[in-house]
């Protein structure tokens, strides 16, 4: 059995949700009873930074009573051992704003869509940790404007780290999606990318595939139930004869 080299991992709403986190949004184009329009825009943010600003005060609280959940922490696990026996390089990438993955141990995490815990000046381009409220208590640390907003990526703007992201995919040899619709870009099109360099890639989530997925593998499943096993797999925590979720 060939085992993988380089490894990336996606991670989307589902695994979060496992955590007791809502998902982002419904089919009501709501997200917790708020208008997306009103709360997850550059605009809405030019218009009224306060409700911005509380929205995702709210959606900071929300993350901090929850917590890792068994799938969390088998990545971590499985990072960790990577890194230990240098078997190649671990990358995980998280759709998610919460700091879950962090909490289980994470550590070579990119956060495409931002953080909670993170602030941004619009004044000064001051970046840093916030783990206070914003809604209200706007001043910059550095320039001492009311500058601040949540550091999220808003509707409309560009998700972050993407050239660090697409080497990655470049360089894996197995890519894994977990928790994601893949239905939204660009994280949509990752699955595409590692495949189009000879990557195997393999999908666990509780939702059923779109028309034409291009995963090689797909599981519906709760990633809390199967990520440790799959993890343990590569870490070789199960005897041979049980692999069975090794496909390279």
């Amino acid at each position: 059995m060939t085992y993988p080299t380089n490894i990336v991992v996606l991670t989307g709403a589902g695994i979060s949700a496992e955590s007791g986190l809502p998902t982002f949004v419904g089919t009501d184009g709501l997200w917790n009873g708020h208008r997306i329009e009103d709360v997850c825009t550059p605009e809405a943010l030019e218009r009224n930074p306060d409700a911005v600003c509380a929205f995702y005060d709210e959606r900071r609280s929300e993350a901090v009573s929850a917590e890792p959940n068994p799938a969390h922490i088998a990545l971590a696990k499985l990072e960790r051992h990577w890194r230990e026996t240098d078997k190649g390089e671990f990358l995980l990438i998280t759709q998610n704003v919460d700091d879950l993955h962090e909490r289980a141990g994470s550590k070579n995490l990119i956060h495409m869509h931002g953080q909670l815990n993170a602030a941004f000046c619009v004044e000064c381009c001051w970046q840093g940790p916030r783990h206070g409220r914003l809604e209200g208590i706007r001043e910059c640390p550095a320039c001492e404007r009311d500058g601040l907003r949540p550091d999220i990526v808003l509707f409309g703007e560009a998700p972050r780290h993407m050239r660090q992201i697409e080497a990655a995919l470049e360089k894996c040899d197995l890519f894994i999606a977990i928790g994601t619709s893949g239905t939204v870009y660009p994280a949509a099109g990752f699955v595409e990318i590692a495949k189009s360099y000879g990557a195997q890639t393999i999908r666990f989530d509780i939702t059923l595939p779109p028309d034409g997925h291009q995963f090689d593998q797909y599981f519906h499943v709760e990633a809390s139930k199967m990520i440790p096993k799959w993890a343990g797999d590569l870490i070789g925590e199960t005897s041979p004869h049980q692999h069975s979720l090794l496909l390279i």
